[in-house]
């Protein structure tokens, strides 16, 4: 929850994603890319962004406005109250932590199709985060580190070789998307060692997943944070209070990420470059779509 206070939060008349973003821009992982496909850029605020978008093209925009059709200007309002009074329980209120998650999926957002399509920066970097690994895992860090240019960082330990990499999976265009990835990369970093992930020279493709599971989540948690927990609500006084609150959040997450890409099923080093974002955008959506189910379970 390391974002949750870094930004402003989001407004309630803010269209979810830019209208222009083609509904369809993304295939489910294995699909053969589509170089037609538009990538999602930065909007407003980082409301959705992907890295190399094109401009809109006027067939798709009347279309994409049916994503954003009849959202209330009180969208928040429902899981911002649930979320708070999670947090003012110290993360003992589960119930209040599962309609907020899932008032905020399905209402909020209008379902974890549009929520994953707005998750655009952190799904273009897990994809970039993803073919690294994937790389390495196949052909050696030392390679996979040529591949980038960032050859200079072989040898040198693993917390220093991911910060060396976060201008590369992480690029800093300054919109509140872009910061939400960076964010969620370098608390990825700090969970490595908590993982059992210290020599990327030996990464296995349980490894290489676990680290995309890692980014998705804390990736998740700072879009849900910033969305619905900033502004109003209302944390613990408590040091101690307010780390369960983050620890209560960020363990309902990953288990709603874990239970997506166990049932995708696909494994991100079976995939080509070309396909790995495609994999990160069926993972965010599959995410939202466990989330939205454990929150209906716990409320």
């Amino acid at each position: 929850m390391g974002t949750s206070n870094s930004f402003g939060g989001a407004g309630g008349t803010k269209p979810l994603i830019p209208s222009w973003i083609d509904a369809g821009s993304d295939a489910p992982a294995g699909s053969p890319p589509n170089p037609a496909s538009p990538a999602a850029s930065a909007g407003s605020e980082g409301d959705a962004s992907t890295d190399g978008a094109s401009s809109p093209s006027p067939a798709a925009a009347p279309a994409a406005q049916n994503v954003v059709a009849g959202v209330s200007a009180s969208r928040f309002t429902a899981p911002r109250t649930n979320f708070s009074r999670f947090a003012s329980s110290n993360g003992s209120d589960r119930r209040a932590l599962g309609r907020a998650v899932s008032g905020y999926v399905g209402g909020s957002m209008g379902g974890a199709s549009t929520a994953a399509r707005r998750m655009g920066a952190a799904r273009s970097s897990g994809g970039r985060l993803a073919g690294f690994l994937s790389n390495a895992q196949a052909n050696g860090l030392t390679e996979a580190l040529r591949s980038i240019d960032l050859q200079a960082l072989a040898g040198r330990p693993i917390q220093e070789v991911f910060l060396g990499l976060v201008d590369y999976v992480c690029p800093d265009g300054g919109s509140l998307d872009e910061a939400i990835a960076r964010d969620a990369f370098i608390e990825t970093i700090a969970d490595l060692a908590a993982a059992g992930i210290a020599d990327l020279d030996a990464l296995n493709a349980a490894q290489v997943q676990t680290v995309l599971e890692l980014y998705a989540t804390h990736a998740i948690e700072a879009r849900i944070c910033n969305d619905i927990g900033a502004k109003l609500v209302q944390m613990p006084s408590d040091p101690a209070a307010a780390l369960r609150v983050q620890e209560q959040l960020t363990d309902f997450i990953r288990r709603g990420v874990s239970d997506a890409i166990t049932r995708i099923g696909v494994t991100p080093t079976s995939l080509t470059s070309d396909q790995t974002r495609r994999f990160m955008t069926e993972v965010y959506q599959a995410a939202f779509e466990a989330l939205q189910s454990l929150g209906d379970g716990e409320g």
